[in-house]
């Protein structure tokens, strides 16, 4: 009798649940097309926020039925209780970060008393005297405590027994001016310093080559100064120190068959007066005392991209182009290095150098296809460091020196950089650029 009387009331609240499922679905599919009919009529409404609605509108009973199909827009948002749209949002903004690389050269210094350099100026056997700050008597060491971060990834720090490792029975070149070679010391104290200095071969004694031999990875690692690029003639049977604009320095037959090359040129196309190293131009023949410096640095950089084109192999050879590096070496704004010990805050600094020419080199730069020239832009990031030139301390005996001179200003470097210092960010730079896949970099 019991179960008799109770089935009648079993059957009315099956009956009353089924009803009510039913009277869901159907006010959630008429709402469904109500909203798609005001979409239409309304062009400016997304239908992305129609989609929104519903979902909070709907019951949440029906993520938990097992009688009924789950709606497409349902299952976009995978069984979550936040809106799909907030989904499929991050899912977007998630693919464009694995999609979008890395731009390293635009971010900021930051400050860290807890850094460190990488190496020993004093121990390490390559530097100049004019970069060692610390051997000629810099009092402050700050300059070495900034850290460079970019603005939208993390970029690795340095390691030097993974780059040996990595080029491994290779062969690398930085050819340029004075400020590669900068770079070049900068680099091979980073390595010098990651193993043994037993594992070294060593020939770094003129300032017009160095060598750094890694013997157990066969890695040679070689500098040639070469500051216009083209060939610098101070031999010339005018008896004048001529660049010949439409020739390749001579050294340029030592550099094929490297498996990575950096090049720079720039500094010594802008010297003016005394500081000024050549007396004439020479062009298809011509000897010139006055050419335009825009005309002479194009065909200059044009002669060495044909060069680059007819001997480099873009199967086997990376090359870089590394940018002009700030000279803070103008009064303009109290833009000058001497006893500055902090980066600029902004970004104030009136470059001395031409723009017309670094647009020359970056135009240059990316008409050659073969091979790809990567371009390091270490410029902007280069200029905040007013504190990390040699300024007076580019000699051991700089202070003898200053008391004799009367412009202790006009002594001070402002072009070079102490070592260890900027470069070695450089340094860093470049290291990602060639071995590392920036893209998988982002925050």
């Amino acid at each position: 009798m019991y179960k008799t009387n109770q089935t009648p009331k079993m059957e009315l609240k099956s009956s009353m649940n089924e009803t009510w499922k039913v009277f869901s679905v159907g006010s959630f599919v008429g709402c469904l097309v109500l909203l798609l009919i005001f979409d239409k009529r309304h062009e400016n409404t997304s239908l992305l926020a129609a989609r929104n609605a519903m979902l909070q509108f709907a019951p949440f009973k029906l993520f938990d039925s097992s009688n009924l199909t789950v709606s497409p827009l349902l299952e976009a948002s995978n069984t979550s209780i936040s809106p799909p749209s907030l989904a499929m949002k991050d899912m977007e903004l998630q693919k464009n970060k694995r999609e979008k690389k890395c731009n390293m050269f635009d971010g900021r210094w930051v400050y860290s008393s807890e850094e460190t350099p990488s190496y020993d100026s004093i121990k390490c056997p390559f530097l100049e005297e004019k970069m060692s700050c610390r051997m000629n008597g810099r009092p402050d060491f700050e300059y070495e405590k900034w850290r460079w971060e970019p603005t939208d990834c993390r970029i690795p720090l340095f390691n030097g027994t993974d780059m040996l490792e990595r080029v491994r029975n290779k062969r690398m070149v930085i050819a340029g001016d004075s400020l590669n070679r900068n770079m070049w010391e900068s680099l091979a104290c980073l390595l010098y310093t990651s193993i043994p200095s037993s594992g070294f071969e060593v020939h770094a004694q003129k300032i017009v080559y160095k060598l750094l031999k890694a013997k157990d990875y066969n890695f040679t690692f070689e500098f040639y100064w070469t500051p216009f690029l083209v060939d610098f003639d101070t031999n010339h049977k005018s008896g004048k120190d001529v660049v010949v604009l439409d020739k390749v320095s001579p050294n340029f037959h030592q550099l094929k068959g490297a498996d990575i090359m950096v090049f720079n040129s720039g500094h010594w196309w802008s010297h003016t007066g005394k500081l000024k190293s050549w007396d004439l131009f020479e062009y298809k023949g011509e000897l010139m005392e006055e050419m335009p410096m825009e005309l002479a640095y194009e065909r200059a950089m044009r002669t060495w991209a044909t060069w680059m084109e007819n001997n480099v192999d873009k199967e086997k050879t990376t090359v870089y182009f590394r940018s002009i590096s700030a000279e803070h070496k103008t009064r303009h704004n109290d833009q000058w290095c001497y006893n500055v010990t902090k980066p600029m805050a902004d970004e104030s600094y009136v470059s001395v150098y031409p723009k017309s020419l670094v647009d020359i080199i970056e135009s240059t730069v990316n008409a050659i296809s073969k091979p790809k020239v990567n371009y390091l832009n270490i410029t902007k990031l280069s200029e905040y460091r007013i504190d990390a030139h040699p300024s007076v301390y580019r000699s051991m005996d700089w202070k003898n020196i200053t008391q004799k001179i009367e412009n202790v200003l006009g002594y001070a470097d402002c072009s070079h950089w102490c070592l260890p210092g900027l470069p070695d960010t450089w340094n860093r730079l470049l290291y990602v650029s060639l071995f590392l896949d920036n893209s998988n970099m982002l925050s």
